[in-house]
């Protein structure tokens, strides 16, 4: 393994200034598929010119990247999870999009193999998010006409091929306030999203056991101080929702309003085919989409996803004023914590070995999944 910051360290160790549970230490961190030594000196922030060793990245929501979507099956999920590594997500959401059953059946078979067996060099694919069909057909945002109401019948047989974790739905469709309730029961974690709801259905769904909200801001009815619609819902009520922070999707006053008023805001990717790619064109479920000036983007001008990746979200979210540490749990621990996972997403002792290391400039150096030592994007 390479060594940082520094004279040259054994293998399976790295110096600097360690993100730990409590807060940053200059020392170090020794491990092999697990983390085993923490040693070090309490710090107050990162000391200056030393590497940051911080927990990897998990994105709870990844519909592609490397040119693959997830919806093309047949080993596109391998693709998405050795791209995304090499940007730092050491763990990820396998994320679907709204589509005929026989299509989302059929991405799911990749998926759940992928879950089964890590791909070498890739991310731990943790489970699915599946984002639609049951989603309202008067938010589509950039999702295909393929709206639907929940049915469990379907659910299980699509819980069968790949686990689901997450599902975005519109709590006002007729039968879904009962749709969250059985999700809750079968642990699954039902997410308000594409919906034009009120800012009472918003909270008659969280109270029957919506657990966040999917891209807060986009695809969800605005907030107005006589008529709060979701985001008013979310901001007033959350105490999870992820949100894009590609500085496209929210502008970063929406984006620090919201951390104020949702504890645990957790951000994620959205990314798409074009993610880690050039200009031109690509495909999102059975959309064509134009990778431009950074943006995702479908020929009406809607965004469609982005081309973020966890390392720039990181970067942006220090670019808004956010501390380091702040931004790197809103990347790790809070979205582990809500998946209700204690070994990832937090350098401690028996916790899987995801860690990323950034350079005092944020610049990524190092990514290591299960204690595996991942090759780069950029390298």
């Amino acid at each position: 393994m390479p060594s940082f910051s520094g004279s040259p360290m054994p293998p399976g160790t790295l110096r600097g200034s360690v993100l730990g549970a409590d807060g940053w230490l200059s020392g170090t961190v020794r491990f092999g598929a697990r983390i085993g030594e923490i040693s070090g000196d309490a710090l107050h922030a990162p000391r200056p010119g030393e590497d940051l060793i911080l927990p990897g990245f998990i994105d709870l929501h990844v519909h592609g990247g490397g040119g693959a979507d997830i919806m093309d099956g047949d080993g596109a999920i391998d693709i998405v999870a050795r791209v995304h590594a090499g940007f730092g997500t050491t763990s990820l959401l396998a994320t679907t999009m709204t589509a005929p059953r026989d299509s989302i059946e059929h991405a799911l078979r990749d998926v759940g193999r992928a879950i089964r067996t890590r791909t070498p060099g890739g991310a731990r694919v943790l489970g699915t998010h599946l984002e639609g069909p049951y989603i309202s057909p008067s938010r589509l945002g950039a999702q295909p006409a393929n709206a639907r109401v929940g049915t469990i019948e379907e659910l299980s047989v699509f819980n069968e091929l790949a686990p689901i974790r997450v599902l975005t739905l519109a709590p006002e469709v007729a039968g879904h306030l009962d749709f969250v309730r059985a999700l809750k029961i079968a642990g699954i974690l039902p997410q308000i999203g594409h919906s034009s709801g009120s800012y009472e259905e918003g909270v008659a769904a969280l109270e029957a056991g919506a657990a966040g909200f999917t891209h807060l801001f986009n695809a969800m009815s605005e907030l107005h101080h006589r008529r709060p619609g979701m985001v008013g819902a979310a901001l007033a009520h959350a105490h999870y929702a992820e949100l894009i922070p590609d500085l496209l999707h929210v502008h970063p006053g929406a984006i620090r309003a919201a951390m104020r008023a949702i504890p645990r805001l957790y951000c994620v990717t959205d990314s798409t085919a074009a993610a880690g790619m050039p200009d031109g064109e690509y495909h999102l479920g059975s959309h064509t989409v134009t990778k431009c000036l950074g943006g995702v983007r479908l020929p009406d001008g809607t965004l469609a996803g982005s081309t973020l990746t966890t390392d720039k979200a990181f970067r942006n979210l220090v670019s808004i004023g956010l501390d380091p540490a702040d931004a790197a749990r809103r990347l790790s621990t809070y979205p582990a914590d809500y998946l209700g996972l204690e070994d990832r997403g937090r350098i401690a002792p028996d916790c899987w070995a995801d860690l990323v290391v950034m350079s005092p400039d944020y610049k990524l150096k190092a990514v290591f999944i299960e204690g595996e030592s991942i090759e780069l994007a950029h390298a």
